[in-house]
């Protein structure tokens, strides 16, 4: 007598079989999942710290914020020393207001001082070339706040006489809101003062 199924032990032993085969994949691919989290977990937990000078842990993040807020402080710094003593005749008032831009009152108030002394009406009418030369800025933090000292070399042109200057100016550094292009850096300037003066040449 012909039965309508095909040996229904085989097609039983078929489906066992492609269950079986289908728990051991999931089986065999949770466990290597779970390896792969584990092994990337450890390499985090080996590299997402670094140690500081004084030996404390300190993430990798917040080593990588400062280390960008260290280049885009310099930059700041250096674009605004530029900006404020690199003048002549034909561009100071472009250049002097691009530098009130990048510090607060303590930079105003010593350009009104400079203003108020003749600096730049000398620059005009002796047609002076106030030259940077180079820019050497340093950065300290304390407790979160930024402080800075920058020295500046610098000539000055008077036609056959070329003077040369190094100026020593100090401040601090806070972050604002980046203002493109006035202050690309997010930064400003506070408690800007220029200490020392000291001319590096005998020509007069």
């Amino acid at each position: 007598m012909k039965t309508p199924y095909k040996n229904i032990y085989n097609v039983l032993k078929l489906n066992r079989f492609i269950v079986l085969a289908v728990v051991v994949c999931a089986l065999l691919s949770s466990t290597f999942s779970v390896w792969m989290v584990f092994n990337t977990n450890q390499k985090a937990l080996n590299s997402a710290f670094a140690i500081n000078t004084d030996g404390s842990i300190i993430p990798l993040k917040l080593v990588t914020q400062k280390e960008n807020f260290r280049v885009e402080a310099l930059a700041h710094l250096e674009l605004f020393h530029n900006y404020f003593y690199n003048i002549d005749a034909s561009n100071y008032e472009r250049n002097l207001e691009k530098a009130l831009w990048l510090g607060n009152s303590s930079v105003d108030n010593l350009y009104r001082q400079k203003k108020a002394d003749g600096v730049y009406n000398r620059l005009l009418q002796y047609s002076l070339v106030q030259k940077v030369l180079s820019i050497d800025s340093r950065i300290n933090e304390n407790n979160g706040s930024y402080s800075f000292t920058t020295t500046t070399i610098f000539e000055i042109n008077r036609g056959s006489i070329i003077d040369t200057y190094e100026l020593f100016s100090t401040g601090n550094l806070i972050m604002v809101d980046r203002n493109f292009p006035n202050n690309p850096h997010g930064l400003l300037i506070t408690n800007y003062f220029e200490n020392t003066l000291k001319k590096l040449n005998d020509d007069s």
